[in-house]
């Protein structure tokens, strides 16, 4: 739930991956992995993505744990 989140984040964003790996400071790949699923997003990691991709990370996971 929190990766397709993140991935409609992105989208309606209108960022690539390439863009928001820049905003982490790091490689597309990395954005790849996350999105993929092959490496968790950790706390700070998340926050950073909320930031860059404008939304209230605090809200997202409210509903994300509604959905539980």
């Amino acid at each position: 739930m929190l990766i397709e989140l993140l991935i409609q984040k992105r989208v309606a964003a209108g960022i690539t991956q390439i863009e928001l790996a820049k905003g982490l400071g790091e490689y597309q790949s990395f954005v790849a992995r996350l999105e993929s699923g092959q490496r968790r997003v950790d706390v700070i990691e998340f926050l950073k993505l909320a930031n860059i991709l404008n939304f209230d990370a605090a809200k997202a996971i409210r509903e994300i744990e509604a959905l539980l």
